[in-house]
């Protein structure tokens, strides 16, 4: 009997014990700089993380559709049924883990290392335009919805249809995949006659990229199928 009481105390440790996100076997760090801290996650069918501590506040943009229980330290269990594509935001600092069903979860989970400085952002992304914040934006070719803006940061989701423009982006930007995308960059060079220098990024679904403010580049779908994917836009 007491071989068993050890045994289901040493189960629940192991389920209770608190791990570094950088420690959760789960979550793979792909890129940091002074902004964020980029992790791709990916938890198998009928599986689970790690508890584990988010220190700050985060993104996360799914990929593939899901059925989670979230599990926050010391709160009950919450069954959330997420979308291919969904963007979330979760303020921190909290401990979780994530139970999978029959699907396995996989997103993009963005760290705010500034989150302290960012949450004394203005409550819209820009006072002269608040309606930014949110709505949709029809495009050359394509659509941006702008979801919502979280400490500062403005989510927003385009498709591209083949040939579609997204025009240029004035604030630093982290590029998220949700699909596979083939995007062609331009930008102007001044001084005498116009020229262009093209620039290509490829990424795989999962894939991201940081990207600089851009205030005299636009970026062409140059793939063969419609091209989705997620921004975060930083003040």
């Amino acid at each position: 009997m007491k071989c068993w009481v050890s045994l289901l105390l040493a189960l629940f440790a192991q389920t209770t014990a608190e791990v570094a996100i950088t420690a959760e076997p789960h979550h793979h760090l792909v890129f940091a700089n002074d902004q964020v801290r980029v992790f791709s996650v990916e938890v198998p069918p009928h599986s689970a993380t790690l508890m584990h501590r988010h220190a700050h506040d985060y993104f996360y943009v799914t990929l593939g559709p899901a059925d989670i229980s979230n599990e926050v330290a010391g709160q009950p269990a919450a069954e959330l049924k997420l979308s291919d594509g969904e963007v979330r935001f979760s303020p921190g600092p909290f401990a979780h883990l994530v139970r999978t069903s029959t699907q396995p979860f996989r997103n993009v989970t963005v760290e705010l290392l500034q989150d302290a400085k960012l949450r004394h952002a203005p409550a819209h992304w820009d006072a002269a335009h608040p309606d930014e914040d949110r709505g949709l934006n029809i495009l050359h070719g394509g659509t941006q919805e702008m979801l919502f803006v979280k400490d500062g940061v403005r989510a927003s989701e385009f498709e591209l249809q083949v040939g579609g423009v997204l025009p240029p982006v004035r604030h630093p930007h982290l590029l998220i995949a949700v699909s596979d995308v083939a995007l062609m960059a331009t930008e102007h060079v001044h001084g005498g006659m116009p020229s262009y220098v093209p620039r290509e990024a490829q990424l795989k679904s999962g894939d991201s990229r940081w990207l600089p403010a851009a205030d005299s580049q636009s970026m062409t779908n140059v793939g063969t199928k419609p091209a989705r994917f997620v921004t975060l836009e930083f003040p």
